[in-house]
């Protein structure tokens, strides 16, 4: 791959942020009287949380913007302090940066969650921009949306533009903004990468991308 950039989703991509989620959104639960959590969530982070939530419970758009007011006001005292760094993630992204490969986020989690998590994990240096889906007013619709901001604020082209995601949501985005696309699975799936996203390649490991991809010189 002929490479100027690499943009990275950050849940399940860069971080696993399962642990502060689940805590956060059980916490929102019993704090307003749900039933417990039966689902596990794992399958279903990617999208914003209220989307996650209305997956979990039966509930009207009202009860769904106090679960998520609930779930934030955890998430942004403790639950954001429970996130890791999925193996080799640093590692690969300080080879990137040493290769002079730009560096960029765009994520649904929300700033200031996003912003405390890379400086704790001490990763905010060696990116270019990262961009959240409440990056601006209103917020961005999509990763699609936001994958084509950061084209246009940069002057990126996309066609040398990688993003690096985990989810069918990552996917379809990559699609959406013309970028080539990177899938990574952390070692977690067997499957063939033609039967799942015949328009990208599949990672086992973050550290692929360093055998991978070509440096161009960046105007």
């Amino acid at each position: 791959m002929a490479l100027k950039a690499i943009i990275c989703d950050l849940d399940g991509t860069l971080i696993d942020g399962l642990p502060g989620i689940e805590f956060s959104v059980d916490r929102a639960l019993a704090e307003l009287n749900f039933p417990a959590r039966e689902l596990p969530l794992a399958p279903l982070i990617g999208p914003p949380i209220r989307q996650i939530f209305s997956q979990l419970v039966d509930a009207d758009e009202r009860q769904l913007l106090s679960l998520e007011a609930a779930f934030r006001t955890c998430y942004d005292s403790a639950g954001w302090q429970k996130t890791v760094l999925h193996p080799h993630a640093a590692f690969t992204l300080n080879g990137l940066s040493r290769a002079g490969v730009e560096l960029f986020i765009a994520t649904n989690k929300p700033a200031f969650a996003t912003g405390r998590i890379l400086e704790a994990l001490g990763i905010q240096p060696l990116f270019r921009h990262v961009l959240c889906r409440d990056g601006r007013t209103p917020p961005f619709e999509s990763k699609g949306d936001m994958l084509q901001a950061l084209i246009r604020m940069y002057n990126l082209p996309p066609a040398e533009c990688l993003y690096v995601g985990d989810t069918e949501e990552d996917y379809r985005a990559g699609l959406e903004a013309g970028m080539q696309i990177a899938i990574v699975r952390h070692a977690t799936d067997n499957l063939k990468r033609e039967s799942i996203y015949p328009d990208g390649i599949t990672l086992k490991h973050l550290t692929e991308l360093l055998d991978r991809i070509e440096i161009k010189e960046i105007a």
